[in-house]
């Protein structure tokens, strides 16, 4: 069983979400860290202590419950990703940016980040991640209304309802001109949990390999034998 720590939200998680239970192949077990707004988790740099304390006892939760392992709906919980870690026996893997090292050794090229906030992805999260600033392009999604109006906003302005083809289509046409700028782009990275149900389409616009946290979460529960 896979734990999931998830943000305090309303907006409507589609199946792909990691947020989302059945996004996964396998049992999951979502639990949601209250006052873990959006706008307090998406900057560069941890969330205040108390909020990092509530993760954190959410997390020995998850494993007291019986998870085999432990990811997140949010990447910018990198700047956390040692100290939640430190605080389980179970492996943990928090953001899809920690997939970067992988991504970046598969190719060639430039890996595209594409994440909920181009502001937000600074040199701190950059820098927990291990993140070559050199060698990634970073595209932001908070000028995409779909996706600031439910992802970004304070829980209380949330949108509940997700126009998924309007989101799709601005995704795949960011991702387009992210290319068209820099051709030496080699992989696609999402650092957003809300990401992954557009992977696919971005992948075939693009023509190249798109790498999300659902990967991450696969890849961890196949090292414990799931």
């Amino acid at each position: 069983m896979l734990g999931i720590l998830a943000l305090d939200t309303r907006f409507e998680r589609i199946v792909g979400d990691t947020g989302n239970a059945a996004s996964y192949p396998f049992p999951v077990r979502i639990h949601v860290v209250e006052g873990a707004d959006s706008p307090l988790i998406v900057r560069d740099g941890a969330p205040d202590a108390a909020l990092v304390a509530r993760f954190i006892a959410a997390a020995q939760a998850l494993e007291a419950e019986g998870v085999r392992a432990i990811i997140s709906t949010c990447g910018f919980l990198v700047s956390v990703q040692d100290e939640i870690a430190a605080a389980v026996n179970v492996p943990v893997m928090l953001s899809a940016l920690s997939l970067y090292p992988l991504v970046a050794t598969s190719g060639k090229g430039r890996v595209a980040i594409l994440t909920a906030s181009r502001a937000a992805l600074g040199p701190r999260a950059m820098a927990a991640a291990g993140i070559d600033p050199a060698r990634v392009v970073v595209m932001g999604c908070e000028d995409i209304p779909s996706f600031a109006e439910s992802f970004l906003a304070p829980q209380a302005a949330q949108a509940t309802r997700l126009d998924r083809e309007c989101l799709e289509q601005a995704l795949v046409e960011k991702s387009q001109e992210a290319l068209r700028e820099s051709p030496d782009i080699g992989a696609i990275l999402l650092e957003c949990g809300n990401l992954p149900p557009y992977a696919r389409a971005i992948a075939r616009a693009t023509g190249r390999p798109v790498f999300h946290m659902l990967d991450a979460a696969a890849l961890l529960m196949r090292a414990q034998g799931q």
